[in-house]
């Protein structure tokens, strides 16, 4: 990009309904600026305390802002639905969703309410449940978006998707379980984009990564005791602010120049700081038989099939109302 782009870049959100989940951190960010441009802002995240707090800050910055508070956890199938419900029973449509919410590297083994483990459930397949029930409203969008979190931690060499052990029973390491969450996050980013092509969803999906930013991730996963925990603590200067860390989330979001299919991040110190710019693309994100076989297994793990969801044809030309008052 010639010039560096900035949230003064950012087109109006106004009339736009954007989804994002995560309370704080980088979630919190985006929610703020897209506020902040007049879009609809839904944050939706499982701490009722800290998603209060969050939308009482963004208020007090953004007086007019329009933004809302639903509850739920990414780590329990029936929580993502229930949500899904609620959204359709009070929104038409949905224009932006932002996959962003996640943890990162818990010391021990740990599994959501479905039985999956914790990084790859949460970061990876609740996600992937929630865009696949809120087809419908992203279809009934007019030009829909999709940004979906990935992380500079998918360039790791041993970074892969490991389908004989795809949820770390036999052998928990922290961080390549984190990699392979994040990069099962990239890939489905890039087979959204595939199958919306093929299918005529209309949906453009776009990844993105936010370097290496100062959020909460290392205090609450390893801990702030732990050698990642004391790195944030002490060496912060070396993160950049969690607001910079998210203009390519808002980037890929909102800006014109963003094309579905692709992957942006920092433009500066190897992706780890900077604005935005087209990332590297590690080699085995781009293998299609495995994304392929990433997404029938998600289908099978979370029960949701996305063409399912697809509303059909003499509906989707019908808004929410109309349905709702002739159903």
């Amino acid at each position: 990009m010639s010039q560096p782009w900035t949230l003064d870049d950012m087109p109006s959100q106004k009339s736009r309904t954007i989804l994002i989940t995560g309370t704080g951190g980088l979630g919190f960010e985006d929610a703020l600026a897209l506020a902040r441009a007049g879009g609809d802002v839904i944050i939706a995240g499982r701490n009722p305390t800290k998603g209060a707090d969050a939308i009482r800050r963004i208020k007090e910055k953004v007086p007019q802002a329009s933004v809302a508070l639903e509850i739920v956890d990414l780590g329990d199938l029936a929580s993502i639905e229930a949500l899904a419900i609620r959204l359709k029973e009070t929104r038409d449509h949905i224009d932006i969703l932002i996959n962003n919410a996640g943890v990162m590297t818990p010391p021990t083994r740990q599994t959501t309410k479905d039985g999956f483990e914790l990084q790859f459930g949460t970061n990876y397949l609740g996600h992937f449940a929630l865009t696949g029930y809120l087809l419908p409203l992203l279809m009934r969008a007019q030009d829909p978006r999709v940004v979906t979190l990935s992380s500079i931690a998918v360039r790791g060499a041993n970074v892969a998707i490991n389908f004989d052990d795809l949820q770390a029973a036999r052998g928990y390491q922290p961080m390549p379980v984190y990699g392979q969450s994040k990069l099962a996050c990239l890939m489905f980013a890039f087979e959204l984009q595939r199958r919306s092509e093929e299918a005529g969803w209309g949906i453009t999906s776009i990844a993105a990564h936010p370097g290496i930013s100062r959020t909460d991730l290392l205090h609450n996963g390893p801990g702030r005791r732990s050698a990642q925990g004391l790195l944030r603590s002490f060496m912060w200067f070396l993160f950049q602010p969690a607001s910079q860390g998210a203009l390519p989330t808002l980037f890929a979001a909102t800006s014109p120049k963003a094309r579905g299919g692709s992957y942006y991040g920092p433009d500066k110190l190897g992706e780890t700081r900077g604005h935005p710019t087209e990332a590297q693309i590690p080699r085995q994100a781009l293998e299609k038989h495995v994304a392929h076989k990433l997404w029938e297994i998600s289908e099978r793990l979370t029960g949701i099939s996305f063409d399912a969801q697809v509303p059909p044809p003499e509906l989707s030309g019908l808004d929410a109302t109309t349905i709702r008052r002739e159903g």
